[in-house]
């Protein structure tokens, strides 16, 4: 199976999810309004179950793939 997304890749969120939870090593759940939509973040790893760990302004969270689309910019 091919992941869409791989570490290092730049996204964004395309949809809110019912919560956040963080990529800390003691998780805490955060609310959904703790990231917009459309906030770009970059892939730090992957984790089990679809989720990705992703760096955000605000902080590490995890993600379900299907809250995330590719910010694929030019290179510019």
């Amino acid at each position: 199976m091919t992941s869409e997304f791989a570490v290092g890749d730049r996204v964004r969120l395309a949809a809110p999810p019912p919560y956040f939870k963080t990529a800390d090593p003691m998780p805490m759940l955060r609310p959904a309004d703790t990231l917009p939509v459309g906030a770009e973040g970059i892939i730090l790893s992957r984790r089990p179950g679809g989720y990705w760990g992703i760096k955000f302004d605000k902080g590490s969270f995890l993600v379900d793939s299907q809250f995330l689309e590719s910010a694929e910019t030019p290179a510019d």
